[in-house]
């Protein structure tokens, strides 16, 4: 096999691996968009031949999850070239599309399912589930030629699936040629080597000790499409006594994927539909979507009569909305819970500007979707393979100062396995 890395051998993500086989066919593993482009750029495609369509060669795209660092770029393919995802991360894209102004997927040509084995050209597949923030995440084994590899995606091991990870240490794939593996928590300070994170049970703890120590509503800002935190928070609230109240965002993710996440019809959860999202819902008719939730709806009187019965999992733009109809006040409590970096952008300080002038406390509940340093560790112990070659990190230059057999590759350069 030879591979080439066309993005995120030296930062996170925007991850995009093209392999080929000595027989000429080629599978492309992720095509995200870099996370450095802003929203309105336009982002070329990268050099891979057949994206445009045209190449038979090129057998197909694999998305490793539905982050868009991993598959953003994906609308500008060729309708003809295949994709494979996961049937439940297809369906939290589609669920999306709606509120976040993105296209609907195309139809999958197949769906990726945990140790299920399958051939596309001369390569053999296997997907393996992992516990990461994106829901229906998977590592990915290729098999060709007589080589093994071995592309971890995103993964962690502290988060509601993180029997996944210690399943793949207690058992890894035999004979790994390659460990294309994420780094995100290898950082230029070495003093962070060692760093470990929280868990979502610990997350939990915290806000049920919040939910106690705050008279007012606890409204949690975060990503409607991280279910593992909207599961943290719907178990703190019933463990607190609190009602759970999430956006029409938040509700369509939800329950476009398993009857087992907390959604419209669980008791004690509710749904409020914030101005930008009755808008959204107005302007394309689709009256369906608040029709659907009538019966589970609260308003914005209802949250302002008793805002200590509730704990809300909301976007940060429906903060302002909360603070005008007096559903959040000194009383309540605002948590941040996504990555701390776009705290620094505008939104973010936009938002801790607005709580202070209103006098609204403000914490940090987070833990992060990646693997701390120790784990990858025990993932690269056990994997034992011939070759770590980093990927999805800002400082792989230290990956050989952390790991054995570190093969590091740049953007664009193609290697042998």
């Amino acid at each position: 096999m030879r591979i080439r890395i066309h993005r995120g051998a030296h930062e996170i993500g925007g991850n995009c691996i093209e392999v080929e086989a000595s027989a000429g066919g080629r599978i492309v593993l992720d095509l995200g968009r870099p996370l450095s482009a802003g929203w309105d750029d336009d982002v070329a495609l990268p050099s891979v031949a057949g994206l445009g369509g045209g190449d038979p060669s090129l057998l197909g795209i694999l998305i490793s999850h539905p982050h868009l660092d991993h598959f953003g770029l994906l609308a500008g393919v060729a309708p003809r070239v295949p994709v494979w995802i996961g049937r439940e991360a297809a369906s939290v894209l589609d669920a999306a599309a709606f509120f976040t102004g993105g296209r609907a997927p195309r139809p999958a040509a197949g769906f990726l399912q945990h140790g299920v084995r399958f051939e596309l050209g001369p390569f053999a597949i296997t997907p393996f589930l992992n516990d990461h923030s994106a829901f229906d995440a998977y590592s990915l084994l290729i098999e060709a030629d007589g080589r093994r590899v071995f592309y971890t995606g995103d993964l962690r091991a502290h988060g509601r699936k993180a029997s996944c990870f210690e399943a793949l240490v207690a058992d890894p794939s035999d004979s790994i040629d390659a460990l294309l593996m994420e780094g995100t928590h290898v950082r230029a300070d070495s003093e962070l080597d060692d760093e470990t994170f929280e868990t979502e049970a610990d997350l939990e703890a915290r806000f049920v000790d919040l939910c106690a120590r705050t008279a007012g509503a606890v409204v949690v800002c975060g990503s409607a499409q991280n279910i593992d935190r909207l599961v943290t928070v719907f178990r703190a609230g019933r463990r607190s006594g609190r009602e759970t109240v999430i956006d029409l965002y938040g509700a369509t993710v939800a329950a476009a994927v398993r009857p087992t996440i907390p959604q419209p019809g669980y008791d004690g959860l509710h749904v409020y539909v914030p101005n930008r999202q009755r808008v959204a819902v107005k302007r394309a008719g689709e009256f369906w979507r608040t029709r659907a939730v009538a019966g589970v709806r609260v308003f914005p009187e209802e949250l302002a009569a008793e805002p200590g019965r509730f704990v809300l999992h909301i976007p940060t733009s429906t903060v302002p909305e909360l603070l005008r109809c007096g559903a959040l006040d000194p009383t309540g409590t605002v948590v941040w819970s996504m990555w701390e970096g776009y705290l620094g952008r505008p939104n973010g300080a936009s938002l801790v500007r607005t709580l202070a002038e209103r006098e609204v406390p403000f914490e940090v509940i987070h833990t992060s979707g990646h693997a701390s340093v120790p784990d990858l560790r025990r993932l690269v112990a056990a994997a034992d393979p011939g070759a770590v070659v980093p990927i999805h990190s800002e400082a792989t230059n230290r990956f050989a100062d952390l790991f054995p057999n570190v093969r590091q590759h740049t953007d664009g350069e193609w290697w042998t396995v």
